[in-house]
C-alpha cells in the first residue's frame, strides 16, 4: 500500500503516477489520495480531460461511483491555468491528454506542487499508451494496480476490447472492455467472456468444504 508523503511545510514538489488496466481501481485510488490531502488541510484541485463524460461532465467518478468535484481541461496546457494556487493537483485519465502533459507535470512539480496522475498504461492492443510511459519515467512514486480477469479470475493487467472498433481511443465501460490476464488477452477484439459474479454473502461452515 502506498503511504503518501506530506507536502505540508515543504517547498518541494513531486509526481505520483497510478497506472494499470481498466477496472483496476486507478480513479478510486486518486480520489482516496485527494480526500486525504483535503483532510490534511491542503488545497486540492482535481482535473479530468474534457473528452471523458462517461459518468459526469465535470466530476471525477470511479467505476464504484465514488466522486469528487472536478475541473475539465481540453489540453494539458490548460491544467496550469486552472490549478492556480493549489498545493495538490490530481489528474485523472491522463492517457486522454496530449504529450504536453509530461512538461506540464514537471512544471507543476517544480513549482512545489504534489502532482497525482492516474491513467491507463496500455491501450487495447497491449501497447504503451502515451503520454503514460513518459510520466512513469519522470515520477518519483509509481503505483501499478491490477484488476481481476473476467475469464480466469487471475490477476488482470490488460484491457480487452469486446466491441468492434479499431479506434485507439474508445470511451466505454463494461459494454466495451473486460479486464484480462496475460494468457486470456486476445487483441484486438474478443467476445465477452465475463464469468457470473455471485452476490457477496456471509461465510458459513458449509462454505469451508468448497
Amino acid at each position: 500500500m502506498f503511504t503518501e508523503p506530506t507536502i505540508l511545510n515543504s517547498k518541494s514538489g513531486w509526481i505520483e503516477v497510478i497506472c494499470g488496466g481498466m477496472f483496476s481501481g486507478k480513479t478510486e485510488e486518486l480520489i482516496r489520495r485527494a480526500r486525504r490531502a483535503h483532510i490534511a488541510g491542503q488545497r486540492v484541485v482535481v482535473v479530468k480531460p474534457a473528452i471523458d463524460k462517461r459518468y459526469h461532465d465535470e466530476d471525477v467518478v470511479s467505476h464504484n461511483e465514488n466522486s469528487l468535484p472536478g475541473l475539465v481541461a481540453s489540453t494539458a496546457d490548460q491544467i496550469v491555468l486552472i490549478t492556480g494556487n493549489a498545493e495538490v493537483v490530481c489528474i485523472d485519465e491522463a492517457q486522454f491528454f496530449d504529450n504536453r502533459l509530461v512538461d506540464v507535470a514537471n512544471s507543476l512539480a517544480n513549482d512545489g506542487k504534489r502532482v497525482i496522475i492516474a491513467g491507463l498504461d496500455m491501450d487495447f492492443m497491449g501497447k504503451p499508451f502515451e503520454p503514460m510511459p513518459h510520466l512513469l519515467a519522470i515520477a518519483e512514486y509509481v503505483t501499478k494496480l491490477h484488476a481481476i480477469c473476467s475469464e480466469s479470475g487471475d490477476v488482470a493487467n490488460f484491457s480487452q476490447r469486446v466491441t468492434e472498433s479499431s479506434e485507439r481511443v474508445l470511451l466505454g465501460e463494461k459494454e466495451a472492455y473486460e479486464p484480462r490476464s496475460r494468457r486470456c488477452f486476445r487483441p484486438p477484439v474478443d467476445k465477452k467472456r465475463g464469468r457470473e459474479i455471485k452476490p457477496f454473502k456471509k461465510f458459513s461452515e458449509t462454505d469451508s468444504d468448497r
